[in-house]
């Protein structure tokens, strides 16, 4: 189930934001990577303003905190009823000012490691570009991560999402995360909140591929909710999350947004493999 609104105007001067989008400058050194900043610091890498690079979201050094505001815990502990202008307001401040697309979901997360069972990275990106063709491997997301829907854009599109965490799920509290596990036992729903992009990647030609497409990923940034997504996939119970869509900042246009709500509403469906 999704609910999806119109685009919002949320945020506050970039050089106030806690959270900021950037693109380095390209240079002979340089490729000019798109990141993700949090208080300064480079905290993601992005996939590459290209689109055929392969989609990519890579925690770096400086993704070390949440960003919780501590006075919407009580109201985040259950299931928002809908898009919560409250809420909103308060998480966009924390970030740059921009339009945002504003996105409640419900999400069954599944906890993925890189390399291991389930791992995009590893598996359906593999399909599409093959491995990095120097270091002879696949893209390395550097963190665990949730995978949470993914759906047929159509024949030659699909739509994966992801949750992904600011910190591991090692660095969560054992205790608050058996908490959450008990009270989801009783029915309790609690909401996490986001920051998303959306980028759409397909190779340029298909060279190495086994499973040609274009891949829609929609990227959920945690702000909140760190310990909320962790029971959720340990007790395969589900769990609200309120995304706010950075429309100008993916490597995706306005049509594509307003695809969403639709994609959002069909069945969960995987890739099918392709003939050999």
């Amino acid at each position: 189930m999704a609910v999806i609104g119109e685009p919002r105007r949320l945020g506050v001067p970039a050089s106030e934001a806690r959270l900021r989008f950037e693109v380095e400058p390209r240079g002979p050194e340089s490729a000019g990577r798109r990141l993700i900043v949090v208080d300064g610091e480079p905290s993601f890498e992005l996939s590459h303003w290209c689109g055929t690079c392969q989609f990519l979201f890579r925690r770096l050094e400086g993704s070390r905190e949440t960003l919780s505001p501590e006075a919407l815990r009580e109201r985040l502990a259950g299931e928002l009823a809908g898009l919560d202008s409250d809420v909103m307001d308060a998480f966009g401040a924390l970030l740059p000012d921009g339009d945002y697309l504003p996105v409640l979901l419900r999400v069954e997360p599944r906890l993925v490691v890189p390399g291991q069972d389930g791992d995009y990275f590893s598996g359906e990106q593999v399909a599409t570009w093959g491995v990095d063709q120097f270091w002879g491997l696949p893209e390395y997301p550097h963190t665990p991560y949730y995978r949470t829907f993914e759906t047929a854009v159509d024949g030659d599109a699909h739509l994966y999402e992801f949750v992904v965490p600011m910190v591991p799920p090692t660095w969560n509290d054992r205790d608050r995360v058996a908490e959450y596990v008990e009270e989801m036992g009783r029915g309790v729903i609690p909401t996490a909140v986001a920051v998303s992009v959306l980028d759409l990647c397909q190779p340029s030609i298909d060279l190495w591929s086994t499973d040609y497409h274009q891949h829609w990923g929609l990227t959920h940034f945690l702000l909140d909710g760190h310990h909320k997504v962790e029971a959720a996939a340990a007790a395969g119970r589900p769990v609200r999350l309120l995304s706010l869509v950075a429309v100008g900042e993916g490597l995706s246009e306005a049509e594509h947004h307003r695809r969403l709500a639709a994609l959002r509403s069909q069945p969960r469906a995987s890739r099918p493999n392709p003939e050999p």
